[in-house]
């Protein structure tokens, strides 16, 4: 069983920075792509960022330029770096690794004040 452990979520001024991280029990390179995706109240869960295993990486549009996701062997995770950080960035982050199925994490908050 695949298990995710999301953490560096946080409150924040817009314009600064936080770091999440993801640790997967396993290799990260067993599994097909890993990334984030974040949940807004009153929205619908949206793509934030994601890396495959050949290392091909997606990034949301909003985020774009801002947001930096990478890949920590050693530590079998992976990191979002998010850089000017808005109000409209306030979600909670979830990471997600697919194969043949598509495994989540609980999430953790993300809080942007003006």
């Amino acid at each position: 069983q695949v298990q995710l452990v999301e953490s560096g979520g946080g409150s924040v001024q817009a314009g600064g920075s936080l770091r999440l991280s993801c640790v997967m029990s396993g290799n990260i390179f067993s599994m097909n792509g890993m990334g984030w995706h974040r949940q807004a109240p009153g929205k619908e869960r949206e793509l934030v960022a994601n890396i495959t295993r050949d290392g091909v990486i997606t990034y949301g549009d909003s985020v774009k330029g801002r947001f930096t996701i990478s890949r920590d062997r050693g530590r079998n995770a992976v990191d979002l770096q998010m850089d000017s950080l808005k109000p409209e960035d306030t979600a909670v982050y979830y990471c997600n690794a697919w194969r043949q199925f598509t495994y989540w994490g609980r999430g953790t908050q993300v809080t942007v004040s003006s």
